[in-house]
């Protein structure tokens, strides 16, 4: 019987029997330390406005969308590079042996070819606030898990290397997960996350983060 597991309630319960977790926890690794991201002329000054306008933003008294619209999607679209483009909304689904996982990812930046949406490599979960929103890292484990499988189906790769990050008004935290035994009863999922990183104080250092994570992709530098 194949278990389908729910994004909202996810927690580490849940998951341990359909998936081997390997958490190495919060650490200063490669990938959140990009070689060759410099930011051009113009990124700059759109990074200097939209800092400036946060500056000025009580965030943490705004609603999910408004700073989805005024912090979250402007970095996002930053990112883009070639085929790569930010999307909102995107469902995503991952089809194991023994459990299924789906919903609809926040945002993600994705391969689209033609107005038509590919592979993503990178989703976005923004958390949920007040006294009954749930773990948001739980929940960006079950999408990556999803698009892991997802990005398994177009090119058969094992293990897959996908990355993810959790917003909180405008501090994000990235996720880098590796899925091994795409085909396997218990498939293997490998975490590495980075510190918060606070928008209004470090926007160059995101953009450098996710342009990194393009890079990796357009690039096809493999993995550090």
């Amino acid at each position: 019987m194949v278990t389908q597991l729910t994004l909202a309630k996810l927690q580490a319960s849940s998951l341990e029997p359909y998936v081997k977790l390997i958490e190495h926890g919060m650490g200063d690794y490669a990938w959140l330390n990009p070689a060759s991201t410099e930011l051009v002329t113009k990124q700059q000054e759109q990074l200097a406005d939209l800092q400036g306008r946060l500056v000025r933003d009580r965030t943490l008294l705004m609603n999910e969308a408004t700073i989805w619209a005024r912090a979250i999607y402007p970095l996002l679209l930053l990112a883009e590079r070639d085929d790569i483009q930010a999307w909102v909304e995107v469902e995503v689904k991952g089809e194991y042996p023994n459990f299924t996982v789906s919903g609809v990812a926040d945002g993600v930046l994705a391969r689209c070819i033609e107005g038509e949406l590919k592979t993503p490599y990178l989703i976005v979960v923004e958390a949920k606030r007040g006294l009954e929103a749930e773990n948001p890292k739980y929940q960006l484990y079950g999408q990556l898990l999803a698009i892991a499988y997802m990005n398994w189906k177009s090119t058969a790769l094992d293990p897959q290397e996908v990355f993810g990050c959790y917003t909180i008004a405008d501090t994000w935290t990235f996720v880098r997960a590796e899925v091994e035994g795409m085909e396997s009863d218990r498939p293997t999922l490998t975490l590495e996350s980075s510190r918060d990183y606070v928008e209004k104080l470090e926007a160059t250092q995101i953009l450098q983060i996710l342009q990194g994570i393009v890079s990796r992709y357009t690039d096809h530098s493999g993995k550090g």
